[in-house]
């Protein structure tokens, strides 16, 4: 199921009857914040949202909906919309962007490929003796369950998506507490959340969360 925000309900109506004859079934919602809801709700296998998003906008949403379940969103851009605003949700996680009005043979192809995603994809995520459920916000050491705070589990999730990887401060920053500039947030609050995960991990030796001098950090495989 494909869920569409967008505060034209005449342009919503149109996609809807569009897909539905392609066999992709839609429902619409006119604002951020009841896509919320229904992503939460209705579980859906992709989301489309336009770049105009009212009440909760775009960013925002993206952000909100990662912290949920790793649902593909697409962007709707109109002819001429701010770029940076297209550019920062992608940062913040969303699929790819799409011209609005929308184009069924363009869009479909793109729904269909997140459909395909969606099948395959993996909720626990697991490294070494470290076991992640992404679903459930659980994370399992040794077949241990560990309690992580959810800050915590943030940082290892974003760690575990780019394992063996080194990734830089500010990008912990932007994807984990979700700095617009990647810079608002002390890199010391980093280093105290990454040896506070270390502790929890038992990696008393900083072998599976290496720290690269003057960059940032890798989560090592193997």
């Amino acid at each position: 199921m494909l869920l569409v925000a967008d505060p034209d309900a005449g342009l919503v109506r149109q996609l809807s009857a569009a897909m539905q004859d392609a066999g992709v079934d839609v429902t619409g919602v006119p604002d951020g914040a009841q896509a919320l809801l229904q992503a939460g709700a209705l579980q859906p296998d992709a989301v489309l949202i336009c770049a105009s998003l009212p009440i909760v906008g775009p960013l925002d949403f993206v952000r909100a909906v990662r912290l949920m379940r790793p649902v593909p969103v697409l962007l709707g851009i109109d002819f001429g919309s701010d770029a940076e605003q297209a550019l920062q949700a992608l940062e913040a996680g969303a699929t790819a962007c799409v011209a609005r009005p929308y184009r069924v043979p363009e869009l479909l192809p793109l729904v269909q490929a997140a459909f395909r995603r969606q099948d395959g994809h993996r909720t626990v995520l697991t490294i070494g003796d470290v076991e992640l459920d992404v679903t459930a916000y659980q994370v399992k050491v040794g077949g241990r369950l560990v309690h992580l705070p959810l800050r915590e589990f943030e940082l290892l999730h974003y760690l575990m998506r780019n394992a063996d990887r080194t990734v830089t401060r500010e990008q912990i920053m932007r994807n984990v507490w979700h700095s617009n500039d990647g810079m608002s947030t002390n890199t010391n609050t980093i280093a105290v959340h990454v040896k506070r995960l270390r502790a929890r991990l038992g990696d008393v030796e900083d072998t599976v969360i290496q720290t690269v001098r003057g960059v940032g950090y890798r989560l090592v495989s193997g």
